[in-house]
């Protein structure tokens, strides 16, 4: 995550600790935010689901009593942060007892959500429950949201359990992923979060995984990128220039934290060796370091759209002991990528601040895990590669 707020306006939040507390090489040893895709269900059919969430969960999905082992054992290893995700979490019967149980044993806990099922009543659980924040997903507003979503009406029902969050003093983060056919509504999406008093807006990157794994030709082209950036870091300011202190982040792509260095390089250089910091301290993209994922079937994954590759499964071994183990390959490559890249993120004179951006996105377009990431918008003279021939 790279957060637009802290970078532009020095704004502290919730998560800063955990995103820019030690340096990179520390943090390798921190411990990760682990997310639990607890079902595969979902009542909606989401063009760009990374899960691929359908109607029914697998026979084999984690139990009550193997989830709360997994959950202890993720107490016992100190993950700071578990987000329980989908699928569409709140159709699994146990999500708030385990949400309490995860609570009970020190871990903070989110939901990512569609927010349709959000009735005034299912909000009182959420705040019951202890979750220190409800993620709802949104992509556009009105009907662009609903094509995007699969569902007539999924709008107006994710606004209302926005609404019903926010009157019981939930922390809600609104969640859009960005692409060519709603990048136009990202100012629209601003003005609905400050209309709707919602502390946080993420924007994501596509990563192509799951239903989105053919959608590489149909991603933002760089310019369009570009200008989706720009948009986002100028709504922020404005909205810290008037008092209203929200939570901004982009998502999937680091290179928007090179990208803002840069911009701030030539607007405010005393502010653009401060970011340089943080995203020094930050380290880049964490799959497989202080980011990982379980799926409902307790497999652990590199992050939440790794699910084409496991490490083992929790039910066989304990988290810590599957997390700890470099003797796979692919999770010893990830924990020291530098060395493993190829193309324009090898030789980039920024990979210390990126680490190679989004892997899964590069194999899903190359089918080399450590080729170059398709969706850097950095031109070769931004990175350092224009004097070559």
């Amino acid at each position: 995550m790279i957060s637009i707020s802290k970078l532009l306006c020095d704004a502290a939040g919730p998560g800063d600790s955990l995103r820019y507390g030690k340096n990179h090489q520390a943090n390798i040893k921190q411990r990760p935010i682990v997310v639990w895709n607890c079902t595969r269900k979902c009542n909606l059919r989401c063009v760009h689901c990374y899960s691929s969430a359908g109607d029914n969960d697998p026979a084999e999905v984690l139990t009550t009593g193997q989830a709360k082992s997994f959950i202890h054992d993720l107490a016992d290893f100190a993950v700071p942060v578990i987000l329980f995700s989908g699928g569409e979490p709140l159709l699994r019967k146990d999500i708030f007892e385990l949400a309490n149980f995860a609570s009970q044993h020190g871990i903070r806990t989110a939901l990512s959500t569609n927010g349709t099922l959000i009735t005034e009543r299912e909000a009182e659980k959420i705040k019951n429950a202890g979750f220190a924040e409800v993620g709802i997903s949104l992509d556009g507003i009105g009907a662009k949201n609903d094509r995007f979503r699969g569902k007539k009406g999924a709008f107006e029902a994710a606004l209302q359990g926005i609404r019903n969050s926010v009157s019981l003093g939930l922390r809600v983060s609104l969640r859009m992923t960005i692409t060519p056919a709603n990048y136009m509504e990202i100012p629209a999406v601003f003005d609905l979060v400050e209309k709707e008093r919602v502390e946080r807006v993420c924007f994501y990157h596509l990563a192509y995984a799951g239903r989105a794994r053919g959608l590489a030709k149909d991603d933002l082209s760089h310019s369009q990128t570009r200008a989706a950036v720009d948009l986002i870091c100028d709504r922020t300011v404005d909205l810290y220039q008037r008092g209203l202190k929200k939570e901004v982040l982009t998502v999937d792509n680091h290179a928007d934290g090179v990208y803002l260095y840069l911009k701030l390089k030539k607007q405010d250089p005393a502010r653009a060796e401060k970011v340089s910091a943080l995203l020094r301290a930050n380290g880049g993209n964490n799959s497989g370091i202080r980011i990982g994922a379980v799926d409902e079937l307790g497999n652990v994954h590199a992050d939440q759209f790794w699910q084409h590759y496991s490490f083992g499964n929790v039910r066989q071994r304990n988290f810590d002991d599957i997390w700890l183990d470099t003797s796979d390959q692919l999770m010893r490559g990830l924990k020291d990528r530098k060395g493993l890249l190829k193309g324009r993120c090898a030789r980039c004179r920024y990979l210390e601040l990126c680490n190679g951006n989004l892997r899964v996105r590069a194999e899903a377009v190359s089918g080399d895990v450590w080729a170059e990431d398709p969706a850097c918008y950095l031109t070769d003279s931004e990175i350092g590669l224009a004097h070559e021939i």
